[in-house]
């Protein structure tokens, strides 16, 4: 299976990005977890390091609802961020939400993987990691 080198975990949750990091390190396929609390902080460091390859995640687990950036605001800013990227990154919105507005919405933004209800087992995550 696929070593990846970098996630980044968009998420405010401390609860949950506490667990969710545990479930990643436990599968042993990630060398590093990023976090990040908001969508601005997030995108802020993928701009920063658009260029920088050993940087940049494989992977982008996004949280819907954050202050300052929410999740939907990240992708927005993503779409535009996409084509100075230097790499294919795979972004799946791990949520609470059960919404259907939210699923539509969700699948109908092609950068997204796709959407996932909180929280992430560690099934679903080597899954994840095995389609890439």
């Amino acid at each position: 299976m696929n070593q990846l080198k970098n996630i980044l975990l968009v998420d405010d949750d401390d609860v949950y990005v506490f667990l969710t990091k545990i479930i990643i390190e436990e599968t042993e396929l990630v060398d590093r977890i990023s976090v990040f609390g908001n969508g601005k902080s997030a995108i802020e460091f993928l701009e920063k390091n658009a260029n920088d390859l050993s940087q940049l995640p494989e992977i982008i687990l996004l949280d819907l609802s954050m202050p300052i950036l929410d999740g939907w605001g990240f992708l927005e800013e993503y779409i535009l961020l996409k084509p100075k990227l230097g790499k294919k990154i795979t972004i799946y919105i791990i949520s609470s939400s059960i919404s259907p507005h939210d699923l539509k919405r969700a699948k109908e933004i092609s950068e997204v993987s796709d959407f996932i209800i909180k929280p992430i087992s560690k099934m679903k995550f080597v899954e994840m990691i095995k389609s890439i």
